[in-house]
């Protein structure tokens, strides 16, 4: 798997259209992970941190994940577009993922239920945490701990005066113990839930304390 880093400026009329819908945000790092720009990319998950309702002048954070190494010049030839790029960090998940070990983890995502054949978003705390800990049994985890940080509806166009979509996303910051490395692996790099090309789904953990 490998690990990137953007800091995009906010500035840059691009990169603006980009921060203020995750469907243009998705169309430009698509083109990062195509063989060819007319081709389909590889798998790759995404997340903007969230800075609340505002754009930092010193840059806004995009963090990616993939199972291949990022073809990066289609977004070094903006000029202007990137404040820092760091790029492809290679992790070896069979080194980092060991069972009963304990990580840092965030999850930005969409928790929902499935009820009569059409999808709905879960609004209280209780259904999201028990979500997750859903998430957790399927994907070879078990949280110990996990803090609600953010939990809101996030409306936006699916493209340029495309259909308007609304989601719950829930962000969850805490500590989860790794059951089925392999398992956990996957969801590393499939992502968990749904909406992903939303920039939802991406699991980040980082070693923890015992």
């Amino acid at each position: 798997m490998f690990l990137s880093k953007l800091v995009l400026d906010p500035a840059h009329p691009q990169a603006r259209r980009a921060l203020a819908n995750p469907y243009e945000m998705h169309r430009t790092l698509s083109r990062v992970y195509a063989e060819s720009p007319d081709g389909p990319p590889a798998r790759f998950l995404w997340r903007l941190e969230h800075t609340g309702n505002h754009l930092p002048e010193d840059g806004t954070t995009v963090l990616l994940q993939s199972a291949t190494p990022g073809r990066w010049r289609c977004l070094q030839e903006l000029t202007g577009y990137l404040h820092a790029l760091y790029p492809d960090k290679a992790v070896a998940l069979d080194e980092l993922l060991q069972p009963g070990r304990s990580y840092v983890f965030r999850l930005c995502c969409n928790p929902t239920v499935t009820r009569n054949g059409k999808r709905y978003g879960l609004l209280r705390e209780e259904e999201q945490v028990a979500w997750l800990a859903r998430q957790g049994r399927q994907h070879g985890f078990t949280p110990l701990h996990a803090r609600i940080a953010r939990s809101e509806h996030d409306t936006h166009h699916q493209g340029r005066g495309g259909q308007r979509i609304t989601l719950q996303v829930v962000q969850f910051d805490g500590l989860l113990r790794a059951e089925d490395p392999a398992q956990l692996g996957q969801a590393l790099v499939n992502g968990i839930g749904h909406a992903k090309a939303m920039g939802l789904g991406m699991l980040s953990i980082a070693p923890g304390h015992g």
